[in-house]
């Protein structure tokens, strides 16, 4: 006599029975990043992303499904340059940009990382100024009102 064994429950697979996403395809965030705080060194907002990402991929839901854009301004706006207009900005001639990593794996995921352009106008910041890849947007609400009523879900960093 062979034995089947029974088929996996629910609670079997996720024993804690935790409410995990049900919407798993098209799923469209824009993210409100104007402050700079940091966690773990690097912009909190951008951490943030970078978790929601994985909080994703953890629940097996493809990233392809999965359409981001991060909207930075204000204060949060130098964690967009290239290291030489970080410096000067910063106003020191050995500090880096601790953010392009985390930007630059943001981009190879599919996160739409945008610029307000009014925020570089602010700083007297060129487009040569800014991390590659990133997009520039012409001001940060007008963009992310677009966004919201195109249906992404709004989150405030």
């Amino acid at each position: 006599m062979r034995l089947t064994p029974p088929p996996l429950s629910a609670q079997a697979t996720n024993p804690a029975n935790i409410i995990q996403a049900q919407q798993t395809k098209n799923i469209k965030v824009v993210y409100d990043i104007n402050q700079n705080d940091t966690e773990a060194g690097i912009g909190k907002g951008l951490y943030y992303v970078r978790g929601l990402l994985e909080a994703y991929k953890k629940q097996n839901i493809p990233l392809d499904q999965v359409h981001i854009s991060v909207v930075v301004h204000g204060a949060a706006g130098l964690w967009l340059l290239k290291d030489a207009s970080y410096q000067t900005f910063v106003n020191d001639p050995f500090g880096f940009n601790p953010n392009k990593q985390v930007v630059k794996e943001l981009l190879d995921n599919g996160v739409s990382v945008e610029l307000c352009h009014v925020t570089m106008n602010a700083h007297h910041w060129q487009p040569k100024d800014i991390l590659p890849g990133v997009k520039i947007v012409f001001d940060a609400y007008s963009r992310m009102i677009d966004l919201q009523m195109q249906g992404y879900a709004y989150i405030k960093f």
